[in-house]
Order: structure tokens, then sequence, then C-alpha cells
């Protein structure tokens, strides 16, 4: 930081701490034991990509970046709101190697010139009725938990009404407060309708 931003009072913003992702493998362990909730092996980095991209030009230049740095392969979707995931799925489900495809994909995106468009990773866990998603911020390096509500009901359009299980979102911020960076300010715990791996179960 130069003279002139201290004393200004300017700081740079902190490089994201990815390495936050690898408490994920020790929160699987807690919850399974506690919930007997298992990941799903599917987990997705999101990011918005530059405006005018087509999306197979984006696509391509994605799996070019990772190809290079030996990364892993992904499947790209782009949600309803215009936002990039990049998906990892490990078969059978293995959060250890799910969570360093996750890391792999994060930082070769970031040291591309990518990190002021990344927003979140996410790894989706389920007890065979119930699937949520421990989403971790990319700018603020915390976790917090998004888990849809079982539809109940539909619209008049015929769609399931979107709610989330704000109690399950609770207890897991209780029980994986020694695992993971929590982030504290509930405002910020913003809904991911839609993400991959997030596929509600009747």
């Amino acid at each position: 930081m130069g003279f002139l931003d201290s004393l200004l009072g300017r700081s740079k913003p902190a490089r994201p701490d990815l390495d936050q992702l690898f408490g994920l493998p020790s929160a699987g362990v807690t919850l399974e034991a506690a919930l007997d909730f298992r990941s799903t092996g599917t987990g997705s980095v999101a990011f918005r990509a530059a405006e005018g991209r087509a999306f197979a030009d984006v696509q391509a230049d994605v799996q070019a970046l990772l190809d290079a740095g030996q990364g892993p392969k992904v499947e790209v979707e782009v949600d309803s709101f215009g936002y990039t995931w990049l998906v990892c799925r490990t078969d059978p489900p293995d959060l250890s190697s799910l969570v360093t495809d996750l890391h792999a994909v994060n930082t070769t995106l970031q040291d591309s010139g990518f990190g002021p468009t990344l927003l979140c990773s996410l790894a989706s866990f389920t007890d065979g009725t119930r699937t949520f998603a421990l989403v971790y911020l990319f700018k603020r390096g915390t976790f917090y938990p998004f888990a849809p509500a079982q539809a109940s009901g539909t619209t008049v359009e015929g769609q399931a009404p979107q709610k989330r299980d704000n109690l399950l979102e609770m207890q897991l911020r209780d029980l994986l407060k020694d695992d993971l960076r929590f982030e504290p300010e509930l405002t910020r715990w913003f809904a991911v309708w839609g993400a991959p791996g997030l596929e509600t179960r009747t």
C-alpha cells in the first residue's frame, strides 16, 4: 500500500483465503456423524462472465485455462440470473477430491484475471431427503449454509414456491462453527436458487 493510500485511509482488499475451502472435509465428517448428511459429489464455482461473451467462448476459454494448469474437467452452466457456474463432480462422491478441484478452479481463474468476477463456491450435501449447500464467499473468505425448503404446494404458474429452511441453516451454523469460518452478517447469506447440485428431492 502506498503512502497516499495510507494517508487517505484507503487499503487494498485482502487476497481471498482459498485455503478455507480445505475445512470442508472436516465439516463433512461432522455432518455425517451428527445428522447423516453426506456429500453429493457435486460442487461449483460461480462467476459473472463478461458482457457480450458467447457461452461457448466462455466455456472454451475456461476449460483451456484449466487444461493448461492440469486442472479438473468442468461442466459449464448459466443460470436464469446470468451467472456462470463451473461444475465439478466426483463419482462416487469424494469430498476431499471435490474440494481440491474447487480450489484449483478458483486459483486458476483468480490467477488468470477472473478474480474480480468470482462470486462464490459451493459444495452440496444430502441425507436422502433434504439437500443443502455450504457456500463459500470468495471475497469474504467465509461460509454460510443455504438450505432450500421442501416444496409444498404450487403457485398460480404451477411452480413450487421458493422457501429456505432457516431452522436447518441455523442448526448447521451452530454444528459446524468449529470446522468453518462462518459469515457473521446474515444479510450476506444470499439465496442461490437453481445452483448446480441443489435439486430438491420429493
